[in-house]
């Protein structure tokens, strides 16, 4: 039987939905389709909205949710009013607060899970939340986008990682196998506290971090094994190994490239983690995630190959403009992966629309 839902949970939500499509529709003025603003800040706030805004307040609503505690709600709703007082064009420091208190929320979440569960898995995602955190204070702070990027894609790739070091408890990982998960993390937190400092030095440690990390995944985790299975479990798979792969490329230029402030390569290096990575993730997971926020049931079907694979070939052509300076390439690249994003969302509607009540969630 379905709990109720707390009242805040739709709102909240709705606040993810219309963050979503307002960070979609940014990005895609960035990447150069003149196209109107809803309001003139907007395409500068592409990157906190796509990241603060959507990914942030879902990963806190996820977490409330599981926790099914009252104090838990606190950060997504503080953090999806302030995406929403984003959007529509409100005093950009009063959002940037209601983000910070968000992520000073899910920190406190972590907190409260790890003094109840110490793990190496839990610490990891504490420290996600915690990179979250620092880089929200360092964009109230003033700092460049530039600089702080890697702390916001710190929290998503920890995150992430985290929570397949959970799962990969099922495979009986030996003590040298986690060393080595811990030495990746470490060497990823080195770069990013070196970054605050030295640019150049930092993003290439960074980029060893990633490389160690999605080297670490791909030998490790069990999407190795359950990519042989069948239905939801290789779909999961593949969304999973893919991300991986993304994961190595955004790795590979960060430490071939340095730091970079703007430009096509330094698309390529942001958007292959964060599209690539983090999209692939997401669309792995939404099948099991939303049927536990949201009163839905979803039944896997095979049509959602189709929006999986178009994200993978518009992220490559998006990648080919970027490499070869080609700018209607890579707007075209940009604009291909909103619609993969876009039409994944509508066939996980139309398969929670079409999924039978009665059906269960196994």
């Amino acid at each position: 039987m379905k709990t109720k839902l707390p009242p805040i949970q739709l709102p909240i939500m709705a606040a993810v939905l219309v963050t979503l499509l307002a960070a979609l529709w940014a990005g895609l003025i960035r990447v150069g389709w003149q196209w109107p603003a809803l309001q003139p800040l907007l395409p500068s706030l592409h990157g906190p909205l796509m990241i603060s805004g959507f990914l942030g307040t879902l990963i806190s609503l996820e977490r409330a949710v599981a926790m099914k505690r009252p104090f838990t709600y606190l950060g997504p709703t503080l953090s999806g009013l302030g995406a929403v007082w984003l959007v529509v064009g409100l005093p950009t420091p009063v959002g940037q607060w209601l983000l910070l208190l968000g992520s000073v929320g899910l920190t406190a979440v972590f907190i409260h899970i790890i003094r109840q569960h110490p793990a190496s898995y839990t610490l990891t995602m504490g420290l996600g939340a915690l990179c979250w955190l620092v880089g929200n204070a360092l964009w109230l702070g003033g700092w460049p986008i530039f600089r702080i990027v890697y702390w916001w894609a710190g929290f998503l790739v920890l995150t992430i990682v985290g929570e397949r070091l959970e799962l990969s408890r099922v495979a009986r990982l030996s003590a040298n196998t986690i060393r080595l998960f811990v030495a990746a993390v470490a060497l990823f937190m080195a770069g990013l506290l070196v970054v605050l400092a030295w640019g150049g030095p930092g993003t290439r440690l960074i980029g060893l971090g990633l490389i160690a990390l999605a080297l670490w995944l791909g030998l490790f985790d069990i999407a190795r094994k359950t990519v042989r299975r069948t239905g939801l479990t290789r779909f999961i798979a593949v969304n999973l190994l893919l991300g991986y792969g993304w994961l190595l490329i955004g790795g590979l230029v960060a430490l071939l490239l340095g730091q970079t402030i703007a430009g096509p390569r330094y698309d390529f290096m942001l958007h292959a983690v964060f599209v690539g990575f983090v999209f692939g993730m997401i669309f792995a997971h939404a099948p099991i995630i939303l049927p536990s926020i949201l009163p839905i049931q979803v039944r896997f079907h095979p049509v959602l190959y189709g929006p999986t694979i178009f994200l993978h070939l518009a992220l490559l052509l998006r990648a080919l403009g970027d490499v070869g300076a080609w700018q209607s390439v890579r707007a075209w690249g940009g604009l291909l992966n909103a619609v993969a994003i876009l039409w994944f969302m509508g066939q996980m509607a139309y398969l929670a629309a079409t999924t039978p009540k009665s059906m269960g969630r196994g």
